[in-house]
């Protein structure tokens, strides 16, 4: 089967919807599948190239607008491709828009990654194509029950809707990596660590842990860079955390499991909608982390179960946070009966079955 992925970025830029189109994609070509995955490039050059066994072309830019890539080529490369399935990544207006001619001629597939939330502006213009789009689409991929229950976009295209949810290579993160665990534990002293991994932007909530950290016992590591990070490093060294907070920057793949297995407790203090589902979250449940995360109506909650796999508390709210880590670090008997509940639901969300699941939908739209 030829499939083609399309989104604005593709690896090595790093984020949750971008590793999530390369773990498809890699995956579906190792499976047999012919797959192009077209995207832009950070320059104004068009770059095709191979990676992981699939076809990667980025077209070059010409601008970007709040967070959105413009390419005058990428329609051009878009309408020459003739896959048997297009996938599409929402949000990115430009592909969507450019995939609106051929939708009844070429079956599409859309993944809804997240809600615009903060465009504001861009979704009032955007909205009459978008809303036109979701209707004609032959269907869309939802990561949760939750987030199909709770976007107002998605209600009135329900019926188009499957619920699946996202999936990693869990081997890799539970294979022992004991000497840079080790190592890890000895740099950041004694005492329990709390983990955050992610790209550190506005609506991770890093504001309300740091402040949460201030009555925490033990340290926090922080991995991951991005445009909030200057103001957190200075918000760290005002309320006196700079011996207690340690911020990793990125992080390779390679290294990344070891932060895991080194980590007591994982958190995600997500403050906006805009994080539709935590993939760092299933990286956590991979190693049996028990995890204390937001109730924020979309997939965080439904990855991390309260009671089950973690603690699930209000959003933007540094003394919520604080009750619910001071008790895991303290309550060591909580803390493993967490950690047994975090493996066993990462079950949930491995690879394999996501594979699976998108195949099924394949298979299905084209037979229709």
């Amino acid at each position: 089967m030829r499939v083609l992925h399309v989104y604005k970025d593709y690896y090595p830029v790093l984020g949750g919807i971008e590793n999530h189109v390369r773990l498809v994609a890699e995956g579906q070509a190792a499976a047999g599948h012919d797959v192009t995955v077209l995207a832009t490039a950070p320059g104004g050059r068009t770059v095709v190239e191979t990676r992981g066994g699939v076809r990667v072309i980025k077209a070059g830019r010409v601008a970007k607008v709040a967070s959105t890539p413009l390419s005058l080529s990428m329609p051009g490369h878009l309408y020459r491709q003739q896959p048997d399935i297009t996938h599409l990544h929402f949000p990115y207006p430009p592909a969507e828009a450019a995939q609106m001619p051929l939708l009844g001629r070429r079956p599409t597939v859309l993944s809804y990654h997240s809600d615009i939330v903060r465009q504001k502006r861009i979704l009032a213009f955007y909205q009459p194509l978008m809303q036109q789009m979701l209707r004609r689409v032959d269907r869309i991929l939802v990561s949760s029950p939750a987030y199909l229950a709770s976007s107002t976009i998605l209600a009135g295209v329900s019926e188009r809707c499957t619920v699946l949810p996202y999936g990693i290579e869990q081997e890799r993160f539970r294979t022992p990596m004991p000497e840079q665990v080790a190592m890890l534990r000895d740099r950041h002293g004694h005492g329990p660590i709390v983990l955050f991994v992610g790209v550190l932007r506005y609506y991770k909530g890093l504001r309300y842990l740091l402040e949460a950290m201030q009555h925490v016992p033990g340290r926090l590591v922080i991995v991951g860079e991005g445009p909030e990070g200057v103001a957190l490093r200075a918000q760290a060294e005002t309320v006196g955390l700079v011996d207690r907070v340690h911020f990793a920057g990125a992080v390779d793949d390679e290294s990344l499991p070891a932060y895991y297995q080194a980590a007591d407790i994982f958190c995600l203090p997500a403050s906006e909608r805009s994080e539709a589902f935590g993939l760092v979250q299933v990286e956590a449940l991979s190693v049996g982390l028990p995890i204390v995360s937001t109730e924020l109506g979309t997939g965080t909650s439904y990855v991390n179960q309260n009671g089950v796999s973690g603690l699930v508390v209000p959003p933007r709210d540094a003394d919520a946070l604080t009750r619910a880590l001071t008790r895991l670090v303290h309550d060591d008997e909580l803390r493993e009966t967490l950690a047994a509940g975090a493996r066993q639901r990462a079950d949930a969300f491995t690879a394999q079955r996501m594979f699976r699941d998108i195949d099924t939908v394949y298979a299905d739209v084209l037979a229709h």
